[in-house]
């Protein structure tokens, strides 16, 4: 069943909390750590501090600062996690600060003071960034390359080294979290990172300018230069290609041929012009270029930031909606050619309650025998339903004219509303045969084509099994939509 809300915009913290409660409350199968009454608790509790009318964010938003509250006293590693994939505005401007002052210690020319024309300090950061712009540029004429995997491999590594000494079988939660996370926010990352590494790379050229005119002040560089193989006009033209963009901005002239060749080593010049055109060049190629690709990601940052969107085509957000709306989900379980036993009935309404939450309202209609596929059902079980469930027994073969037309006579009174869903007990399926996979794998098989042919979701469950984990992960996924 999907809601007919639209998804809520969530603030960046809100959503990872939000992120993390799902986590939580999909992965504790035993109900051991986050028990049914810490749920029903928080659901309540969050209800009652944001009201009725709030928005859904609001709901959504507070009952995970209640969950994660109440789990970091119980689970202070696994909180710890959580919190290492916080963004923290200050990490920025460590980055920002960090670059400036090594760009400045690198600066570093020599004892001597002197500054090889055909070795300037720098070649190799304007290499670098040259290279950066051409990596961007191919980047974007093939869309499909994508930096999610890095990242998303970054941040399960952070939260994990966060969360240590975390107990063992909370470890894959924390992946879980961080990999959902990403799911969520990885446009967002990726915009993050290149916000930082292009004012990052900024302000390491600005550091390099910095120190060139700093250490001119308290000393003299000297210019020259020295080649075995090139002449004093190749080394023109060299210095003419790479200054350029100095020469633009400052309208300093590069030297002639005839003046280069007269700082040839050991010959030297005062470097004060060469100092003006290296710095010009550093902004022009490096500053200028890195700040407005910073600035545009930043844009692009704040943009996400206001979009930022939790998806509610989600059974879990489903049944806390509901539990927040006031209104219990209405079920309606239709059984085809199938004897309800006692112990299957509780496991169904047990099922169905941990899905839908713990106030659905489930019935379930009296068994519709082989043959009777075209008996009509009452308009309300259709038009009322919030879910319609049909019921079948692993253990018989399906068939298209049989349960086939039973789907078809339930899809039609469904038109305008969500399909109904397939559900089907393998419990006897089981008993008769525990140890044969492929006769599972067959009928399984069966089930899904007959099902598929006519768009609707099915999920297979064992009705008496101890296990309900997997048997809700089954029907939240069949719930959902998901491909099975």
């Amino acid at each position: 069943m999907r809601p007919r809300e639209g998804p809520p915009v969530l603030n960046e913290h809100a959503l990872l909390d939000v992120v993390a409660m799902r986590a939580v409350e999909r992965s504790d199968a035993t109900r051991t750590v986050w028990t049914e009454d810490d749920r029903a608790w928080a659901s309540m509790a969050a209800a009652t501090a944001v009201g009725e009318a709030a928005p859904v964010e609001s709901f959504l938003s507070t009952r995970a600062s209640l969950v994660l509250a109440r789990l970091r006293e119980r689970l202070p590693a696994f909180a710890r996690g959580v919190a290492a994939l916080r963004w923290r505005p200050a990490i920025a401007f460590a980055v920002v600060a960090a670059s400036f002052i090594i760009g400045g210690i690198v600066d570093e020319i020599g004892a001597a003071h002197r500054i090889n024309l055909l070795a300037l300090p720098l070649f190799g950061v304007l290499v670098w960034n040259i290279a950066v712009y051409a990596l961007l540029v191919a980047h974007r004429l093939h869309a499909g390359v994508s930096a999610e995997g890095p990242i998303r491999s970054m941040v399960a590594r952070v939260a994990a080294a966060s969360a240590r000494p975390a107990r063992d079988q909370w470890k894959p939660l924390l992946a879980t979290v961080a990999d959902e996370w990403l799911r969520c926010a990885s446009p967002l990352h990726r915009l993050r990172i290149a916000r930082l590494l292009h004012f990052g790379a900024a302000a390491f050229a600005l550091g390099l300018v910095a120190a060139l005119y700093l250490r001119g002040l308290a000393f003299e560089y000297r210019a020259t230069w020295e080649s075995t193989f090139l002449d004093a006009g190749a080394v023109h033209a060299i210095i003419a290609f790479v200054l350029s963009p100095g020469v633009l901005l400052t309208h300093l002239a590069i030297p002639s041929p005839a003046d280069i060749a007269a700082i040839r080593a050991p010959a030297s010049e005062n470097a004060g012009r060469w100092l003006h055109l290296m710095a010009a060049t550093l902004v022009a190629v490096v500053v200028v270029p890195r700040l407005a690709l910073g600035l545009v990601a930043g844009y692009g940052e704040r943009r996400l930031l206001r979009q930022l969107r939790m998806p509610l085509d989600d059974p879990y957000f489903a049944r806390l909606l509901r539990d927040f709306r006031g209104r219990p989900a209405r079920v309606v379980v239709a059984p085809y050619s199938y004897s309800m036993q006692t112990a299957a009935t509780a496991g169904l309404q047990r099922l169905l309650r941990r899905v839908l939450g713990a106030r659905a309202d489930v019935t379930i209609l009296p068994s519709i025998p082989y043959g009777g596929e075209d008996r009509d059902l009452a308009r309300p079980t259709c038009d009322q339903a919030d879910v319609l469930v049909a019921l079948f027994s692993g253990a018989a073969t399906p068939e298209g004219e049989a349960h086939g037309a039973f789907l078809d006579r339930l899809a039609a009174c469904r038109a305008g509303r969500d399909p109904p869903i397939a559900l089907v007990d393998e419990g006897a399926l089981a008993a008769r045969w525990p140890d044969e996979p492929a006769r599972w794998s067959a009928r399984r098989a069966s089930w899904r084509t007959l099902c598929a042919e006519r768009g609707i979701a099915c999920a297979f469950v064992v009705l008496t099994a101890s296990d309900a984990d997997a048997a809700a992960g089954e029907l939240e996924r069949a719930m959902a939509g998901a491909p099975r």
